[in-house]
């Protein structure tokens, strides 16, 4: 029988007061009964809206029936057929916006739980059963992924099943990409990414870390070495600036150096060798899903008050729901229609503050959003000793500059066809942040799988 409850299975979760001092992980997961018991309300529709609207294209509806039937092991091989991170996207992919905003069940009431029963599946069969690796033969060709993160990770997993020689060549000293220096601990356990990633390597996947694209080696040296095709899955790690006076005072970050510090560096461990500010008070400009990891983050490191300061208002904020809400629990305080216009330094060059200036929000821009203006004569000042700026990031350059006839827009990130991932030169494909500028896990994903296809593709067609 179909549960018709019209509400979620709530998530169970530490409490803020308790969390918010500490880098475990915030959501604790559903037990056994709560996943069976919310994968019933699922009307397993024959036409699987849900499915459409999935980046990777999962069977939502089947995957669902199997853990419903308690075949959990069935589940989970159906979320592997077209996930490469099935326990990373059940945490970090915003549902919401995605499968779950398609979910029949939602027009009456809640949608059903898809990304929560994702993670318990993943999870479930992380510790209870030992996931039979299987090596496909290889077909003798070779392929290149430049960058380790959630695109290039998921194209050599649909190469590697392919019967492909794949390298994925990382410039950072540990592989993963956003998944180990960007999202904390609290959200996304680092150890749930490194199995993730054995598991590709035991499939034949080959990483090599340290390696700069561009400068250790460039694109055209990797054809020169014999791969027949490269996909760039660099992401979009340059980190952007206000140009306001007092950004280069001690004390200001960007959200970018802050993350990787506390996440991949561990700054957070009381034996860390990585230097972070000891923080009393932080404003954190931006309103994004980077914003509310940073301002978590600073909360948990021992900070008395932290700022979410953001130009437009509440409603306007792109960060997901719940992250929203996990910050308003633990304390993080909202200044929205507010933005800065100086950073303020003592006589030691440290910072001492803020200037901002009061928003309204006048006529829509072009991305139909309406456009913040300056309240006249409303400069206030907040007293602070970090600012950590979580504005946006863009591509490094570095590949742009290396590789001859690569096209690429105003904002340095590679032209494409759209479709497959083609960009000017042949052999050559890109996707994820690197194309799109900074996005969310699973579009990255989805674009490398969508590669991996093409480059298939090409391949045989040069036989």
């Amino acid at each position: 029988m179909p549960n018709m409850n019209p509400e979620k299975c709530p998530m169970p979760s530490q409490e803020p007061s308790v969390r918010k001092r500490n880098f475990d992980e915030v959501a604790t997961g559903y037990t056994y009964e709560m996943a069976i018991e919310e994968a019933k309300r699922c009307l397993n529709c024959k036409t699987k809206p849900c499915q459409s609207k999935c980046p990777v294209a999962i069977d939502i509806p089947k995957f669902i029936e199997k853990l419903a039937n308690e075949d959990i092991k069935g589940a989970y091989e159906v979320i592997s057929e077209s996930s490469a991170l099935p326990a990373v996207c059940g945490r970090v992919c915003p549902q919401e916006s995605q499968c779950e905003s398609a979910c029949v069940r939602g027009i009456k009431g809640e949608s059903v739980a898809i990304g929560r029963l994702e993670r318990f599946v993943a999870d479930y069969c992380r510790e209870h059963f030992e996931e039979e690796i299987q090596k496909p033969k290889l077909s003798g060709h070779r392929v290149a992924i430049v960058g380790a993160g959630p695109s290039g990770l998921t194209a050599a997993g649909d190469l590697a099943k392919l019967g492909y020689s794949v390298t994925v060549f990382e410039a950072l000293h540990t592989p993963g990409g956003v998944l180990v220096y960007g999202i904390p601990e609290f959200r996304l356990p680092k150890a749930i990414v490194k199995e993730e990633i054995t598991k590709l390597e035991k499939m034949g996947v080959k990483i090599e870390t340290n390696m700069v694209i561009g400068k250790i080696i460039t694109v055209d040296e990797l054809f020169e070495d014999g791969f027949e095709a490269v996909y760039i899955a660099s992401g979009a790690g340059l980190p952007r600036f206000m140009n306001i006076p007092g950004e280069a005072l001690c004390g200001v970050y960007s959200a970018n150096e802050y993350l990787t510090r506390v996440n991949l560096m561990k700054a957070y461990l009381p034996d860390s060798k990585t230097p972070i500010k000891k923080s009393s008070r932080v404003a954190v400009v931006g309103g994004g899903n980077v914003a509310m990891d940073a301002a978590r983050s600073a909360m948990r490191l021992g900070a008395d008050e932290v700022y979410i300061v953001y130009r437009r208002g509440m409603e306007e904020l792109p960060a997901r729901k719940e992250e929203i809400e996990h910050a308003m629990e633990e304390g993080i305080v909202f200044k929205t229609l507010t933005n800065p216009v100086e950073i303020l330094g003592d006589e030691k060059g440290c910072v001492r503050g803020i200037k901002c200036v009061q928003m309204e929000l006048g006529e829509p821009d072009d991305s139909g959003r309406r456009r913040p203006v300056v309240k006249e004569g409303s400069e206030f000042e907040i007293e602070l000793d970090t600012v950590i700026m979580s504005i946006g990031t863009s591509p490094n350059p570095l590949i742009r500059q290396t590789t001859p006839g690569l096209e690429t827009n105003r904002h340095g990130c590679i032209v494409t066809n759209g479709d497959d991932g083609l960009t000017s030169r042949e052999g050559v494909y890109a996707g994820g942040d690197a194309v799109t500028g900074a996005a969310t896990v699973i579009l990255a994903m989805g674009a490398g799988k969508s590669a991996a296809k093409a480059i298939d593709e090409y391949i045989k067609s040069k036989k």
